[in-house]
């Protein structure tokens, strides 16, 4: 999101952006102290963000006993970056990213607080949980592009690679746990407090923020007011293959091969019968393989594209097998390294899109990129899910697998022709190789 290190070298030049090759230390980005205050919070809220997300669910499920209803809180998070997620990157690049992170974590941190006190005085209802999941969703709209955006401003250039890894270790770890903190709260004095523990945890990068030293921060050109800068935004993209094509990319995985709730819990329940407690082992299997998958990311320092295709594609061909595994045996381990790949595919595209990115356009960039990520959410989860109703869970998976290897494919060959790239394969004896090499015998610049 495969976890091999960026000092890979290879006969050929490959698609890469600038950076210099070879390992970082895993954990690079935490000498800068204001890093390691944005980390501290980061990981405490993220840790209560996942406690509400479960939290939420059995709330909603144990209020109207549908499981319809899950999925329109679900809907409802997930709606306002497909509508709105474009203008959030307008107002990342126009105002102080630091400042936009105050505004949107004291507001999360209100929803939290707001469903704990509906809940623990006993008036809650399920409108509220979609009014709460549909704020935090138009809250995330500017969180997002912000957030991300602010990492550059945190490490400068030359770690934003690592920092990016170790944001996606970070949420990795606290998937870890708050479900299991949430589950045992809530069975021993009710969600309430939970969503509770949710609202306060934002108090931790509140004062992360606080702390910082803004005299060490990577000062970035500020956008000003303007018209046609979201028009601005989309045409920078069009005219930058090397954004395009991993943006592309991440949407067709995010749409087609992230449907793991449906998948997993379809097979814990359908294939293998092991019932909620396999759900849960599987899902925790997954966030092991994400967090490995972070931390071996976090070792590279250049974000190469060639390892962004090549791990797109080892995700769609591992979840192609998964669907057919005999056994909870041989699908438990391929649902670890399906973690890994998935991580891979998803922190790669992600830097890579951030360091091509000139800072005074990153945040209008970041926001097309999650809009294309997670926009697809309410798209593909009701499709795969009937397919998973119609045809069986197996050929659902399949499906959604052969779809990201083949967008991976196409993708890779499109980048490969932007960088002026051709396709080498030989077969001979002792030169066994396929690889991309140039079309002309002078050097080609890097895609960058």
């Amino acid at each position: 999101m495969s976890t091999g290190s960026g000092a890979d070298s290879a006969p050929a030049p490959t698609p890469t952006l600038p950076a210099s090759g070879g390992k970082a230390s895993m954990f690079a980005s935490l000498r800068v102290r204001n890093y390691r205050l944005f980390a501290t919070g980061a990981v405490i809220s993220n840790t209560g963000t996942w406690m509400a997300r479960i939290t939420q669910d059995w709330l909603v499920l144990s209020l109207t006993g549908s499981s319809a209803a899950v999925g329109v809180t679900t809907a409802m998070q997930f709606l306002p970056m497909l509508l709105f997620g474009l203008y959030g990157g307008v107002i990342a690049d126009r105002f102080k990213r630091r400042n936009l992170l105050f505004c949107t974590q004291g507001a999360m941190s209100l929803s939290g607080l707001f469903l704990a006190v509906l809940t623990l005085s006993g008036h809650v209802q399920v409108w509220h949980v979609y009014a709460a999941a549909f704020f935090t969703g138009l809250v995330t709209v500017v969180d997002n592009p912000s957030r991300q955006s602010f990492v550059s401003e945190l490490v400068g250039p030359d770690q934003v690679r690592n920092a990016v890894s170790l944001n996606s270790a970070n949420f990795q770890s606290a998937r870890l746990i708050g479900p299991a903190v949430a589950s045992a709260l809530t069975a021993a004095v009710g969600p309430g407090w939970a969503f509770l523990a949710n609202g306060l945890s934002f108090l931790a990068p509140l004062t992360g923020l606080l702390l910082m030293r803004t005299s060490e921060l990577h000062e970035i050109k500020r956008t000003p007011r303007g018209k046609g800068q979201l028009k601005e935004g989309l045409n920078y993209v069009s005219k930058h293959p090397e954004l395009i094509w991993p943006i592309v990319l991440v949407g067709f995985v995010g749409t087609f091969g992230f449907n793991f709730p449906i998948w997993l819990s379809a097979f814990a329940d359908d294939v293998f019968h092991g019932g909620v407690g396999q759900y849960g082992m599987f899902n925790t299997l997954m966030a092991i393989g994400s967090l490995a998958g972070a931390l071996l990311a976090a070792r590279r320092r250049s974000a190469r594209l060639r390892v962004l295709v090549g791990a797109a594609i080892g995700f769609g061909v591992l979840e192609m097998l998964a669907a057919f595994a005999p056994g909870v045996w041989l699908f438990a381990p391929l649902v670890v390294i399906l973690g890994v790949l998935g991580i891979t595919t998803n922190v790669t595209a992600n830097s890579s899109v951030q360091m091509a990115t000139d800072p005074e356009m990153r945040g209008r960039v970041m926001s097309l990129y999650f809009m294309v990520f997670t926009g697809g959410t309410p798209l593909g989860g009701p499709l795969f899910g009937w397919l998973a109703d119609e045809f069986g869970v197996r050929v659902s998976f399949m499906l959604g697998g052969l779809i990201c290897a083949g967008a991976a494919v196409l993708v890779g060959l499109m980048l490969a022709r932007a960088a002026n790239l051709r396709l080498k394969v030989d077969l001979r004896r002792g030169e066994r190789h396929v690889q991309f090499v140039p079309r002309e015998s002078v050097p080609v610049a890097a895609v960058a």
